[in-house]
C-alpha cells in the first residue's frame, strides 16, 4: 500500500506522534502516575489512532473502491478487504 505514503505524507508524521503519546503512557506507569492521568493519556492515544484509521479507511475507498478505471472485480475486492478490517477493528 505505498499509494498512502505516496498520496499522504502525512500518514508517518502522524503514526509518530501516536508512537510519542504511547511513549507518555509507558513512562507514566514506570513512574507510578495515578490511574487517571494514564487513563487521560490512552484515551489521547485511543482518539489519535481512530482518527488514522480513518484517514486510512477514506484513502483504501479512493484508491480501491471509488478510484477511476478500477474493475468490477478490483472494486469487490477492495471493498471486501475493507469490509474484514472494518470488522476486526470494531471488535
Amino acid at each position: 500500500m505505498s499509494h498512502l505514503t505516496d498520496a499522504n505524507p502525512e500518514l508517518i508524521a502522524r503514526v509518530r506522534r501516536i508512537a510519542g503519546q504511547v511513549a507518555a503512557v509507558e513512562r507514566e506507569l514506570v513512574a507510578g502516575a495515578p490511574c487517571a492521568k494514564v487513563l487521560h493519556l490512552v484515551a489521547a492515544v485511543r482518539g489519535a489512532v481512530n482518527g488514522l484509521v480513518d484517514e486510512i479507511i477514506a484513502e483504501h475507498l479512493e484508491a480501491h473502491v471509488a478510484g477511476a478505471g478500477l474493475t468490477d472485480e478490483a472494486r469487490a475486492q477492495g471493498a471486501a478487504d475493507l469490509l474484514a478490517v472494518i470488522r476486526r477493528y470494531s471488535k
